[in-house]
Parts: C-alpha cells; structure tokens; sequence
C-alpha cells in the first residue's frame, strides 16, 4: 500500500469480476481499463474528464465507465474522497445484457458517467456486497447482478470505430507487440504520415498520445501475465519497462494499487 492512499482489492465469488475499495486523495492520468467499471462513491466528490465529458459526483451517485473509455479522476478538495468499484469482464455484461434486452445484443454500454438515482445506489451496493462475499447462493449473486445492471446498460447499435485505416493499422502494431521498442517514425511510416501528421492524427482519434497509448496495451499485458502468477519483476521485462520500478509507478499511478498488491489480490 501507498503511504497515504487506502486501495484494497477484495475477494469476488464470480470470476470475471474485481473489486476495489478506495480512499485516497490520488489523482488518476489518462488510462483506459479493458472491463466495464461500475462503482459508488461513498465520501467527498470526484471529478473526471471521460469520453462522455467532464462530470462530477458526490456521496451516494453511482459512477461507470466503460472498456477502452480515456478517463482521469480527480479529488475535489483537498480531504480526498472515497469510493467501491465492481470491475466486469465485458463477457459478464454482455451475457446480462442480452437477458436485459430479451434478445441477442450485439452492443450494450453505459450511457451515464454518473447516475443520480438512490433505488440504483441501492441495487449497485447490493451487488458490491453479493459479489464480494454476502451472496450465499449463484442465484442470489446473478439477481444482484442483473438488477444492478438492467437500469444502467443501454443497448446501441454495433458502430465502427471511426478510426482511419491508417491509424488503425499503426495502432495494431503496439497491439500486437505492446511491448516492443517502436518508434515515432516507424509509427508514422506504417500510416504513411509524417511523424507531426501522425501524432496530431492518433491523439485525435483515439484521445491519447501514441507513447500513453503503449504504455496503457503494456500495463494492461502486466495485469494478465500477473494474474497468471508471473512475478512483478519478470513482468516489469516481458512488458517493456524499464525496471520493476517503473512498472510500479505506472501501475500506482493508473490503479492505485502495486503489482505486488494486486498479485496477493488474485491468489
């Protein structure tokens, strides 16, 4: 644990789901997550700038975000804030999702940054509870799961991403080998841009620059490979950091927790 910030990670019954509970006066950079978060604030506010634009809340909203949104987060003043937040495999929420819209759904996401609702807060930290040890049956932790997720999914229609081929294909280079050595150039020269051209171009369609994009593909192959046991320093190399310390900063800076927290979270 950070000297200063409270992250735990709690046990879930249901695999495809994390936990986090959080009080902490940290503020969050840019990143990603690769599941649907879904969370309630509990103590002072929080303010972020997300995909769906800049948003605030408070003690009692209900907080998403969905997978491949850039966000940050920020306290709002200086006593920090507290918050829980359910972590779910987008497989878990599109299978709810289909029962939710009693018909094969091809694309459902959260459509509120925040959700002002108590009946939701209730079924939110209901499900929290259900899925991190209260639930004594599967049938108990699916109810919970559904309830807590059938006012806030909206089913959409299945869009392309928007991106031009050419960012597309210099993307799925750092995809592909997030952690290799790649440079500017060669980025540039798979889009067949200039490096100025291909810079302006991947942060305007994807909201993050090139380098903050590879760092969230390598952090986000760290958090696999160590939840297949890998020790924290092999992954540091595997992955392209420098050292296991520049793997921590990383990892602290993005979810508030070590990699050797969240290895003893996932045994």
């Amino acid at each position: 644990m950070i000297k200063g910030q409270d992250f735990r990670m709690l046990p879930c019954k249901l695999r495809g789901i994390e936990a986090t509970v959080a009080d902490s006066a940290i503020t969050f950079g840019r990143h990603t997550h690769e599941q649907f978060g879904l969370g309630l604030m509990t103590r002072g506010g929080h303010r972020s700038a997300s995909g769906r634009g800049t948003v605030e809340a408070g003690p009692g909203d209900v907080i998403t975000v969905n997978p491949g949104e850039v966000h940050d987060g920020a306290p709002i003043g200086p006593k920090g804030r507290s918050w829980f937040m359910l972590y779910l495999d987008p497989a878990i929420v599109a299978e709810a999702a289909g029962d939710i819209a009693e018909k094969t759904c091809r694309h459902s996401e959260f459509v509120s940054p925040v959700v002002q609702d108590r009946r939701v807060a209730f079924a939110v930290h209901h499900l929290f509870n259900a899925a991190t040890g209260a639930a004594q049956c599967p049938l108990q932790l699916d109810e919970a799961l559904l309830s807590a997720l059938g006012p806030l999914l909206q089913s959409i229609p299945h869009r392309l991403t928007g991106i031009p081929t050419a960012i597309y294909k210099a993307r799925s280079m750092m995809d592909e080998d997030p952690a290799s050595a790649v440079s500017l150039a060669v980025l540039a020269q798979e889009a067949g841009l200039s490096r100025y051209q291909f810079l302006r171009a991947f942060a305007r369609q994807t909201g993050l620059t090139p380098h903050t994009y590879l760092v969230q593909r390598r952090l986000r192959l760290a958090r696999q490979l160590i939840r297949r046991g890998m020790a924290p320093a092999e992954v540091a190399v595997t992955c392209g950091f420098a050292d296991q310390s520049h793997l921590t900063r990383l990892f602290v800076r993005t979810y508030g927790l070590t990699p050797g927290t969240y290895a003893r979270a996932m045994r």
